[in-house]
């Protein structure tokens, strides 16, 4: 054999050999994202998928509804999957429990909640002795029911907490008088106010500082896989940014993930999103701090719960601006 044709015969061996290995590098890699509900702050990650930034950067996202945030929570430090969509209050409770969670990023700086309460319920005293329901122990509808409580003069001792799953299973339990209480966001608040059931009070118009929907990640994958998280916050942010500027794009989102069919339900959600959204999905430490009150035995320290070093290096590397030019916010 010519030592031309040996060559030639190498090179397309060699060929056939790194090809796959190519391909395969190519292929997109699987991301799982843990979501506590289909409620309006999730629209960020969906109008992601939905645009494709996640397939751009090279991820093939699976969101997955975990029926509450704890539970969710407890699915990543597991390792079951890679993000989650949560507030604060499981992370410190799954930290406290040995996880390395930390916040990435965040959907909401501020509580989101309106508390609803059976037709017998107007005052403290008929709630005293009757069960609140929550989505899961651990989770932000756990935490706030404190503060909420608290506004009544009341205690956790004074009534029984209750698991009940999403917002809209809280809501049957609650007409079918399973319980005297319990606290959703939107899209479940319009629905629960279509359907005239009574408002205790109303947490939302007071903008009460509130880590109450972040995205989580543990904290080792924060250093092994830093390429692969950057490119999903980066995509995330975008989609943020799209669902705050594209009204009718997000509204459409909005209907389809969360199930929406009413225009003046998905007006509302909509409009709760487009006002109380952080538009660059930056946690503020006074969110942290609120709920980190509620928590005395656990460090108070924000960098022991919030690790911004991902948004940093977004920021630093020009990414958040330049998305901020191209959708004019």
């Amino acid at each position: 054999m010519s030592v031309k044709l040996r060559c030639a015969v190498a090179l397309a061996l060699a060929a056939l050999v790194l090809r796959p290995a190519s391909v395969a590098a190519a292929e997109p890699i699987p991301f799982k994202i843990g979501i506590s509900e289909a409620v309006n702050t999730v629209l960020a990650i969906w109008m992601a998928e939905e645009a494709g930034f996640y397939a751009e950067a090279g991820l093939r996202p699976e969101i997955i509804n975990m029926s509450g945030g704890s539970r969710g929570a407890a699915a990543l430090a597991a390792g079951e999957i890679n993000a989650m969509h949560v507030g604060l209050s499981s992370v410190i409770r799954m930290n406290r429990s040995g996880g390395d969670l930390r916040v990435v990023a965040s959907l909401a700086n501020v509580i989101r909640f309106t508390f609803f309460s059976a037709p017998n319920v107007r005052t403290a005293a008929d709630l005293k002795g009757g069960i609140v329901g929550i989505s899961s122990f651990g989770s932000e509808t756990d935490s706030t029911v404190t503060l909420a409580l608290q506004r009544l003069g009341l205690t956790r001792n004074d009534v029984t907490i209750k698991e009940y799953g999403g917002g809209s299973r809280r809501i049957a339990a609650l007409k079918a008088g399973e319980i005297k209480a319990t606290a959703v966001n939107e899209p479940v608040t319009s629905l629960a106010r279509e359907q005239g059931l009574h408002v205790l009070f109303d947490l939302v118009p007071e903008r009460i500082p509130w880590l109450f929907t972040a995205i989580v990640i543990r904290q080792r994958t924060i250093a092994e896989q830093r390429d692969m998280l950057t490119r999903f916050i980066k995509a995330t942010a975008e989609g943020n940014l799209v669902a705050l500027t594209d009204a009718t794009r997000a509204k459409a989102v909005l209907a389809k993930r969360a199930n929406i069919s009413n225009p003046k339900i998905l007006d509302i959600s909509y409009e709760d999103f487009r006002q109380l959204s952080p538009p660059l999905i930056e946690p503020t430490d006074d969110a942290a701090r609120t709920i980190l009150a509620q928590f005395p035995e656990v460090s108070q320290n924000v960098g022991d719960y919030l690790d911004r070093s991902i948004l940093d290096g977004l920021k630093r590397d020009g990414v958040l601006a330049a998305l901020q030019q191209k959708y004019r916010r």
